[in-house]
């Protein structure tokens, strides 16, 4: 059951959800919007990946006067905020208003796991070019309840707040 926006509040103020920095306006009907951290990698247009070997890109900061997106190019970054619960199932997703420009957030991984509590790795893509900022709202959170046993991810990625990429399969 995906928590409604009062509900995220209670969580929040109980310390079941965690957000920081918490903005009370950022609560929606169904989630809570959270914002673009500073760092991202662009993963060159032409190189050949190899799924099975990791990579290793160089992070780099996202300008005060905005960094213009290209077609064409994955680009990670991280959100401002640390968010996560020890609760609740985190599941990032894009805004609209973001989409209605042309650029899709999460692509592939929007779904978090229960104890996972930091700055997340975003997957930016868009169609046509786009100026993107440090600190703007770009998109959604929802929490979901869970039943059964809690099971921790032991995860790779649940370490790192900076935008990271794919370490092989």
């Amino acid at each position: 059951m995906i928590l409604t926006g009062s509900e995220i509040k209670k969580e929040v103020i109980k310390k079941n959800i965690f957000i920081d920095p918490f903005n009370e306006e950022n609560i929606n009907p169904n989630s809570y919007n959270y914002s673009l951290g500073t760092s991202y990698i662009e993963v060159p247009e032409n190189e050949i990946i190899d799924s099975k070997k990791p990579k290793n890109y160089k992070s780099l900061t996202i300008p005060e006067k905005g960094l213009i997106l290209k077609p064409n190019t994955l680009y990670l970054a991280n959100t401002f905020e640390r968010i996560g619960s020890k609760k609740h199932v985190t599941s990032l997703i894009g805004k609209s208003s973001m989409g209605r420009l042309g650029l899709f957030l999460q692509i592939a991984a929007d779904l978090g796991h229960q104890n996972e509590i930091h700055q997340w790795t975003l997957e930016l893509r868009c169609c046509k070019p786009l100026i993107i900022y440090p600190k703007m709202v770009i998109g959604q959170v929802t929490f979901w309840e869970t039943k059964g046993e809690p099971f921790s991810y032991k995860g790779f990625y649940t370490n790192f707040n900076e935008p990271t990429s794919s370490k092989g399969l």
